[in-house]
């Protein structure tokens, strides 16, 4: 276009009519900026809601448990008398426990998911396993234990044992440990996958040497976080019989057990004001084991990925 005609445009084009074709359009970003702070600020406010009611939670159980963390807390034996009350018993139970369900929830989980993620076809059978198995993540923990009573307690007459009760927490947290570690497969990209069968690798031998190393460290995140909620489940473990009193730890994994939340539940359910703090003081050792496998799955994640 010549430049005359361009200043003849200018010239005959109004300022108010361009002023006026601005306007709908700045107030819709300055609208649209407004409902952004705006959402900013309510999310916040929710956040900090939670925090603070977290902050005054713990506050009160560390002020009240505190002084009851001696040596003779995690000596004793569960007693009716509060000053002999300890939580020996529950908290090897609680380890006894983990310490079966961590290695069967790990290799169950993992080779479920391998299974799913690089042998099976891709139909209707498929998609409708991995359905059931997100579904099953999300079924309330009293309907394992019921499970667990069936299929363990009587079904195969292991009693009240450890083993029946680290069976029932694995089925409880092996959907979440399955999930996160399909995640974590899928995650591999498939370039990965085609230049190590290039090299002349079987389907074993990349899923072995590239796949499972590289997603290796969320499926051990997954792991720990699904074992954190294992040690701190109740229900399922008071379907199994897990009893409330016990005056030894388990020597075997068909011995009888408590873990630490029972006993914890059993001292507030007591009238006297001393079982208060003792479970508080229980409290206080479980969120540090729960925060000690937290780190540690931060730790070792943070470590595998570089």
């Amino acid at each position: 276009m010549p430049a005359e005609e361009t200043l003849v445009s200018e010239k005959t084009v109004p300022r108010s009519s361009v002023a006026v074709k601005r306007d709908p359009g700045s107030s819709r970003v300055g609208f649209r900026r407004i409902k952004n702070k705006t959402a900013h600020v309510l999310f916040l406010l929710a956040t900090l809601i939670g925090v603070l009611v977290l902050a005054v939670l713990l506050f009160d159980i560390v002020q009240r448990g505190w002084p009851y963390l001696t040596s003779d807390f995690f000596n004793n034996f569960a007693s009716r008398i509060p000053s002999r009350a300890g939580i020996h018993a529950a908290f090897w139970g609680s380890v006894w426990m983990i310490a079966v369900t961590a290695p069967l929830t790990f290799l169950i989980g993992v080779a479920a998911a391998v299974y799913l993620e690089e042998y099976s076809k891709k139909g209707w059978l498929s998609r409708l396993i991995q359905l059931n198995i997100a579904n099953l993540a999300g079924v309330p923990s009293i309907v394992f234990g019921i499970l667990g009573l069936t299929l363990f307690v009587r079904g195969l007459e292991l009693g009240k044992s450890v083993l029946a009760g680290s069976l029932t927490m694995t089925l409880l947290v092996l959907p979440v440990v399955i999930v996160a570690a399909r995640e974590a497969i899928a995650s591999v990209p498939d370039s990965l996958r085609q230049a190590s069968y290039a090299m002349g690798a079987t389907r074993w031998q990349t899923i072995r040497n590239v796949v499972l190393p590289y997603a290796f460290p969320g499926i051990l995140t997954g792991t720990i976080l699904a074992l954190s909620r294992a040690i701190g489940e109740t229900a399922p473990l008071i379907m199994v019989g897990a009893v409330t009193f016990l005056a030894f730890t388990p020597a075997s994994v068909f011995d009888e057990f408590t873990v630490m939340p029972i006993q914890i539940y059993r001292w507030i359910a007591e009238p006297k004001e001393e079982f208060q703090y003792l479970a508080s003081a229980g409290i206080i050792v479980l969120l540090a084991i729960l925060l000690s496998m937290n780190a540690l799955a931060i730790y070792l994640r943070n470590k595998f990925q570089r």
